[in-house]
C-alpha cells in the first residue's frame, strides 16, 4: 500500500510539472541541481503524499484508529496518514498532525544519526590509515603486508576518472576532436578502413603500456562505430551521405586514440598516496547524508531490508546475525512461475498444522490415538511435494519420540498417531502430541520461514527468482531447481562459510555500492575495494571494530590510540612488547615523519671511498696533558 501511494504522488507530481513553464524558479533549480528535487516540487504543487513513520503507515494511536477525527478500524488512506493536500493549497489540521509526526522522525534520525556515522569514520580511518600505494603498484600497510596488488585492479586516480568508474569517456572525446580537427580535405574512412586503421594503431605497441580492459573498451568502441557506418552504408543508397553524416577521419582517429592514451596515462596514480584514508572518507562521508530508516526492498510485497547507516554498520562490522538476512535464488527456469512455486515449496518451512483440515483427539472404549486429517487440495495449490507416507516418516524421524509403528497411513488423507504410555499417562500423551504435531517441519529448510517469489521484466519477458529470509545458504544453493552458481546471500559470514573468502569479499563490495546506489549516491568502486581487501586479507572476514584491529595491527600504540587505551598499555608493558614505529598513528604520538607520501621514500648518501680516513688524535696525544713527573 505504501509503494501504491507514493506511486500516487509521483504521477501527480509529473502531470503537474508538464504544465509548469520553462522559466518557473523551483524548476530551474532543481533542474540545475542546486538544490531540492522532483519530489519537493511536487509536494508544493500537487500532493505531499503517504507519510510513513519508521517504514509503515501511520499507526494506529488509541482504540482501533490513528486520530478519534476518524472512524473505528478505518483504511482509508486520510485516516492512515495520506495528505492529499499540497504546500500550496494548505493541510487540514490531521493532515497537518501526520505531516509533523513524519517531520519528528526525521529530525530525531538525523540527530542520532551524526554520532553514528562520526564513530563510524573514525574507525575506518584508523584501520585503513596506513594503507598506501608503494612503487611496485601495489597496496601495502605499515609493516609491509599486500593488501592489493594492484590498487583497484588498474592502479588508477579515482580522481581523474570520467563517468562510469573509467578513465575516458570515448563519446565526448570523439565529439570533441570532431569538433578541433573538422579535416575537412580528408576523405572520411569507411567501416572496412576504420577496422583496418585500429589494427594498424594497435600494432605500434603505444597502448601496451595501457591495461588490458581499458584497450579492449577503446577497441570495441571504434570497431562499433565501424560497425555502425558498415551498417548505414548497406542499408542506405546514398553512401557518399552517410559517411560525410557520420565522419571520421584518418587524421581525426589518430588524435582520438593519442588523447585517449594521454588521458590514461595522467589518471594512473601516483606512489605514496594515501589510498587507505581516502577510502575511509569516501565512503564514511555520504554516510552523513543518508537516512537510517529500513526501506521497501523494491517491487516486493512486506519484504523489508536494512538500509542506511545500519547496514553500513552491519558490513563493516562483519556481524554474524544480520537484522534482515536474504537470500537471493536463481531458478534453472526462470520463467516458469509454476516451477518458481515448487521449489518455493521446496525451501519455505511447511509445518503439518498448515496442511491439516483438522487434528483430533480419539477415545475408544480400548484404544485412544490422534487422528490427522490432511487438506490435499491446499498441499496440490501450494505445489508441495508431500504425500502421507512423507509425512509418516517426518513425524517419526522428529523430535516427538514416536515410533514408527504408532504412526500409521489409513488413506491418502488419514494418518492416525498413538501415544506412547510407558512414562505419562494416556491422556498426557495423547495432549503432548496435539500441542506438538502441528509444529513438525513437514516440508523445506526448517530455518527458513519465509520465501517470496519475485519477478521482474526484462526484454518484454517475465523472470521469476526467490528471495529467501533465512541465513541457510548452503541448502539453498543445494536445493533442486536452484541454480547454485548464480545464488547469493547478503550476510557476508554466511557467504565466507559458504563460499570461502573471494566469495565474502565479492559480497562486501557489492553490498556497500547496493546500499550506497539505493541512496542516490556514487561512489568509485576502488573505495569499498580496498575496505573488501582489507577485511579478508588475514583469510578470514575481520570487522573493523577494536577485536578486528586487533587482529591487522601489531602495534601497541596505534591499538592504545584508538579505544581501551589502559589495556593496551598495561598488556604491552607486562608481557614487553616491542613497537617498530611504522604506522601512522605511532608515527604522529613520537613526533617522526610517517610513510606516506613524500615520507614513503628513503635517501641514502653516497660516501666517497677514494679519500684515506685521517686518523683522529688520541687525547693523550696533546702536549696540553703531559706533565713532569715531580718524584723525579
Amino acid at each position: 500500500i505504501l509503494k501504491e501511494l507514493s506511486v500516487i504522488r509521483d504521477h501527480a507530481g509529473k502531470s503537474c510539472l508538464k504544465e509548469l513553464h520553462p522559466t518557473n524558479s523551483p524548476l530551474v533549480m532543481a533542474l540545475s541541481g542546486s538544490k531540492g528535487s522532483f519530489i519537493n516540487i511536487s509536494q508544493m504543487i500537487a500532493c505531499v503524499g503517504q507519510q510513513a513513520i519508521s517504514g509503515k503507515r501511520v499507526p494506529n494511536g488509541f482504540e482501533d484508529r490513528a486520530l478519534p477525527h476518524f472512524e473505528h478500524h478505518s483504511k482509508i488512506p486520510a485516516a492512515k496518514g495520506f495528505v492529499e493536500n499540497s504546500f500550496y493549497s494548505g493541510l487540514t489540521p490531521t493532515e497537518f498532525f501526520f505531516h509533523t509526526m513524519g517531520g519528528r522522525e526525521g529530525l530525531v534520525d538525523t540527530a542520532v544519526k551524526t554520532a553514528e556515522t562520526g564513530y563510524m569514520q573514525r574507525r575506518l580511518v584508523k584501520s585503513l590509515e596506513d594503507l598506501c600505494l608503494h612503487y611496485d603498484l601495489t597496496v601495502r600497510n605499515a609493516s609491509g603486508d599486500i593488501v592489493q596488488f594492484l590498487y583497484g585492479g588498474d592502479g588508477l586516480d579515482p580522481t581523474y576518472m570520467e563517468g562510469n568508474g573509467c578513465p575516458v569517456e570515448f563519446m565526448r572525446v570523439l565529439e570533441s576532436v570532431r569538433a578541433k580537427y573538422p579535416s575537412r580535405d580528408e576523405k572520411p574512412l569507411t567501416g572496412s578502413e576504420i577496422f583496418n586503421s585500429v589494427g594498424e594503431l594497435f600494432k605500434d605497441g603505444d597502448f601496451n603500456c595501457c591495461g588490458e580492459e581499458f584497450s579492449s573498451e577503446l577497441k570495441n568502441f571504434i570497431l562499433g562505430i565501424a560497425k555502425r557506418i558498415e551498417l548505414l552504408t548497406v542499408n542506405w543508397e546514398q553512401s557518399k551521405v552517410i559517411l560525410e553524416l557520420e565522419r571520421l577521419t584518418l587524421t581525426q582517429l589518430v588524435q582520438f586514440f593519442h588523447i585517449c592514451r594521454e588521458k590514461y596515462m595522467h589518471a594512473k596514480i601516483e606512489p605514496g598516496t594515501a589510498v587507505g584514508a581516502l577510502a575511509a572518507q569516501s565512503i564514511g562521508e555520504p554516510g552523513t547524508q543518508m537516512t537510517l530508516k529500513t526501506f521497501h526492498f523494491a517491487g516486493v510485497a512486506s519484504m523489508n531490508i536494512t538500509q542506511g547507516v545500519p547496514r553500513i554498520k552491519e558490513i563493516i562490522n562483519a556481524s554474524k546475525n544480520i537484522s534482515t538476512p536474504i537470500i537471493t535464488a536463481h531458478l534453472e527456469n526462470d520463467t516458469d512461475p509454476e516451477f518458481a512455486r515448487r521449489v518455493k515449496g521446496r525451501i519455505e518451512k511447511t509445518v503439518l498444522g498448515e496442511v491439516c483440515e483438522y487434528i483430533e483427539e480419539v477415545f475408544l472404549p480400548y484404544d485412544s490415538f490422534l487422528v490427522l486429517k490432511l487438506d490435499i487440495e491446499r498441499i496440490r495449490l501450494l505445489k508441495l511435494e508431500v504425500d502421507a507416507d512423507s509425512i509418516r516418516y517426518s513425524i517419526c524421524t522428529s523430535r516427538l519420540q514416536v515410533k514408527p509403528n504408532q504412526v500409521i497411513v489409513q488413506s491418502p488423507s488419514l494418518i492416525t498417531v498413538r501415544a506412547c504410555s510407558n512414562k505419562t499417562s494416556i491422556d498426557n500423551a495423547l495432549s503432548y502430541l496435539k500441542e506438538n504435531v502441528p509444529k513438525v517441519v513437514i516440508k523445506g529448510i526448517p530455518s527458513v520461514n519465509r520465501a517470496v517469489i519475485h519477478e521482474e521484466e526484462s526484454g518484454g519477458v517475465t523472470r521469476y527468482k526467490l528471495l529467501v529470509e533465512g541465513d541457510n545458504l548452503r541448502d539453498v544453493i543445494a536445493t533442486k531447481g536452484v541454480k547454485g552458481n548464480q545464488s547469493w546471500s547478503n550476510n557476508t559470514y554466511q557467504v565466507f562459510q559458504t563460499l570461502g573468502i573471494e566469495a565474502a569479499r565479492t559480497t562486501i563490495m557489492s553490498e556497500i555500492k547496493m546500499v550506497m546506489e539505493n541512496h542516490g549516491m556514487s561512489i568509485d568502486p576502488r573505495h569499498p575495494m580496498l575496505v573488501a581487501d582489507l577485511m579478508t586479507s588475514r583469510g578470514e572476514v575481520l570487522g573493523i571494530t577494536r577485536h578486528g584491529l586487533a587482529k591487522m595491527k601489531e602495534s601497541v600504540l596505534n591499538l592504545a590510540s584508538f579505544e581501551k587505551t589502559a589495556d593496551h598499555l598495561f598488556d604491552a608493558a607486562y608481557y614487553g612488547q616491542t613497537d617498530v614505529i611504522s604506522g601512522v598513528s605511532e608515527s604522529i604520538i613520537m613526533g617522526i615523519p610517517m610513510c606516506i607520501g613524500t615520507g614513503l621514500f628513503k635517501l641514502l648518501q653516497k660516501t666517497d671511498h677514494d679519500s684515506k680516513l685521517k686518523q683522529r688524535p688520541l687525547l693523550f696525544d696533546n702536549p696540553i696533558y703531559h706533565k713532569p713527573n715531580k718524584a723525579s
